[in-house]
């Protein structure tokens, strides 16, 4: 069955948010006496939403809850105002949401980062109508691998499972998909993050078979219904 929805994770697969995540980071640390860390660090820490990223970011001695939210607050004031300074898609991005929207497949975007700062970048950085359901972490809902959010997508959207793709960069997003019993891809532009990929793919069982093409040069064949591959193999790969 031809692919009828796209469903993007956001940070690390859209866009490279990096930057401005581990800058907030830092400033709410540092607002509240704790040392910041090398933006190399944040590629370890991001990934399970904001609360488990604050949580990484500070020292094991002052994760409890109190410290955790505190500083989460200041990160959530610091982010709002500054989280497109130095935002942006990664290259091929959006010639491959363009053309993916010219086929008439829709798009939709699941995210572990709260939701109006989801909402917010999707606004800032594609055309209005692109993306026709966008999810961030909203209150009372469990984050991903959590597949609570693609449900929500495909009730949203109409979709059946096996109509649907599901695109990330991260050991979460592939467990995501497992999870929602989709298909997905693995995208591999974060060396760190694509070896995580490679290992959570190999590791996860699914119940049916999907092909890579083996002229793809990037792609790292996997079992079951996982690949991964780079931006511009996308919309090649989605029948």
């Amino acid at each position: 069955m031809d692919t009828k929805l796209v469903i993007f994770d956001l940070d690390g697969t859209l866009l490279d948010t990096i930057d401005d995540l581990a800058a907030a980071t830092n400033h709410a640390l540092q607002q509240n006496g704790y040392p910041a860390h090398e933006r190399s660090a944040y590629r370890y820490f991001v990934g399970n939403g904001i609360t488990r990223l604050v949580e990484r970011a500070l020292p094991e001695a002052a994760r409890d809850e109190e410290t955790v939210m505190r500083v989460r607050r200041d990160f959530v004031d610091y982010y709002s105002e500054h989280n497109t300074d130095r935002t942006r898609p990664y290259p091929g991005i959006e010639s491959l949401v363009g053309k993916i929207a010219e086929r008439g497949v829709r798009m939709a975007v699941a995210s572990n980062k709260y939701q109006a700062a989801t909402a917010k970048l999707i606004d800032r950085y594609f055309p209005a109508g692109t993306v026709c359901v966008v999810l961030g972490q909203r209150e009372g809902i469990e984050p991903k691998p959590d597949p609570t959010i693609v449900f929500d997508i495909l009730c949203e959207t109409g979709c059946k499972k096996t109509e649907t793709l599901y695109v990330g960069d991260s050991k979460v997003d592939m467990l995501t998909a497992a999870n929602s019993g989709l298909r997905s891809v693995g995208v591999t532009w974060d060396s760190v993050r694509a070896r995580n990929l490679r290992n959570t793919a190999r590791n996860t069982s699914s119940t049916s078979r999907i092909g890579c093409s083996k002229s793809f040069r990037t792609v790292f064949p996997l079992r079951r219904k996982q690949c991964l591959l780079r931006p511009w193999h996308l919309q090649r790969w989605m029948h």
